[in-house]
């Protein structure tokens, strides 16, 4: 019996639209903020209980929690 394969969600390419419908109103309201300085929403990572949008702009990353709570220097890790 051959094991499954699963796939790495970070080979498959998601348009603005998937992670904007991943927000809840906060975090939407936060992240079209962060935009007009150059972030760019990049992923958003979740679990029953958390959930937390990763921004870029160049070098720079920003979070935003699922209260809306901007944080310019999160302690991200972003596998590359």
């Amino acid at each position: 019996m051959m094991a499954a394969l699963s796939e790495d969600r970070r080979d498959q390419p998601k348009d603005l639209n998937y992670f904007w419908n991943e927000l809840n109103m906060a975090q939407k309201f936060s992240v079209a903020e962060l935009q007009r300085f150059g972030y760019e929403l990049a992923f958003v990572r979740r679990s029953p209980s958390f959930s937390m949008a990763v921004l870029r702009a160049g070098d720079r990353i920003a979070a935003v929690d699922q209260d809306g709570q901007i944080d310019t220097e999160p302690k991200v890790i972003i596998r590359h």
